[in-house]
């Protein structure tokens, strides 16, 4: 890859959403420490962590591979904080606010899936 992690705008979008998260998770009950604390916490590390080490790989493939578990990680932390809001530990304007960042970074990841594929196949066909 020709381009590092860390210029990669959806790996800089993935890194603000998860210091929101550390920052709204601080409020969940001290309770949920050990339990939903700990994994929409681990969901959201795992976002910007797949990337980078998808990037980090030798091929092209590999990082298509990140991309999807990434993808995987985002779907997962919608869900948590899903049920974090039916449980009364979200208020509604954080949730949409996280929404938001959950639908860019799933826009963008899949764009960079694309792009990917479409790099991956042109390679193929020469």
């Amino acid at each position: 890859m020709n381009k590092g992690y860390e210029d990669l705008l959806v790996w800089q979008k993935s890194i603000n959403l998860a210091e929101k998260v550390y920052f709204i998770t601080n409020s969940f009950p001290s309770d949920e420490i050990y339990g939903l604390t700990s994994q929409v916490r681990r969901s959201a590390v795992s976002i910007a962590s797949n990337i980078a080490e998808g990037c980090s790989r030798n091929s092209k493939k590999d990082f298509l591979r990140f991309v999807f578990i990434a993808l995987g990680s985002v779907a997962e932390l919608k869900t948590q904080f899903i049920i974090a809001k039916r449980v009364g530990y979200l208020e509604e304007k954080y949730f949409v606010r996280l929404s938001e960042y959950f639908v860019e970074i799933e826009k963008m990841l899949h764009g960079l899936r694309k792009s990917l594929l479409a790099t991956n196949n042109s390679q193929l066909a020469t």
